[in-house]
């Protein structure tokens, strides 16, 4: 899955993965994050999401990562959010009074400039990548972080043969894997949410899971 293929999807508008609200997960854990006020949270991978907006409201420094020019500067302009736009190296920085979004590959930006990470949310990153990339995010995502910033993870699990991702199905048991060597994994929330959404139902899905994690960086 290279970047043309993310970029095909958003000049097609094929971006089912838009939430046109704030993720309730977020709303619900976000404290458990721990933040004080004016703390810095990173949102890899993160579109044109409306939960960027949230998290600014609530107080908090935001930077995200997107690939698309297209999904970040919808971001602003739909959100009538004036930004500055600045090179960087691989790519560009929109910023806009505390929020700032990178138009950039995560896998191989530095982010320069941006601040030490008082966390992570990650809603609809993890669930985009096949199984071959999750290594590497995981192991680039941790790499960004110091002992102790927790990570609010949403993850999807299905029967992965009933439909072609993303979102892709992610085992609470791949999650493990992926960061358990490195993070302590806390389950928080589970629910069954087939009902609720319908494309997947459509698609052939019988089953449709959706949990909520927190991980914390470990020493």
């Amino acid at each position: 899955m290279d970047p043309e293929f993310w970029h095909e999807r958003w000049a097609r508008g094929e971006i089912g993965f838009h939430q046109d609200d704030f993720n309730a997960h977020m709303q619900a854990f976000t404290g458990r994050l721990e933040l004080h006020p004016g703390a810095h949270i990173f949102v890899p991978l993160c579109g044109k999401s409306l939960d960027l907006l949230w998290l600014w409201r609530q107080g908090y420094r935001v930077s995200g990562v997107e690939i698309s020019l297209q999904a970040v500067t919808d971001f602003f302009s739909e959100n009538r959010l004036a930004a500055s736009a600045s090179r960087i190296p691989g790519g560009q920085l929109f910023q806009a009074a505390g929020l700032e979004v990178y138009c950039a590959d995560f896998f191989a930006t530095q982010f320069p400039g941006m601040a030490a990470i008082d966390a992570v949310y990650d809603r609809a990153a993890l669930v985009a990548l096949p199984p071959a990339m999750r290594q590497a995010y995981a192991q680039r995502l941790v790499g960004l972080l110091d002992p102790g910033v927790r990570i609010l993870l949403v993850t999807l699990d299905y029967p992965q043969h009933e439909m072609s991702g993303p979102p892709f199905a992610v085992t609470l048991d791949e999650v493990e894997g992926l960061f358990g060597e490195t993070c302590l994994v806390e389950p928080l929330h589970r629910e069954d949410c087939l009902a609720r959404e319908p494309r997947f139902r459509d698609k052939g899905l019988t089953q449709l899971t959706e949990h909520v994690l927190l991980l914390e960086r470990k020493p």
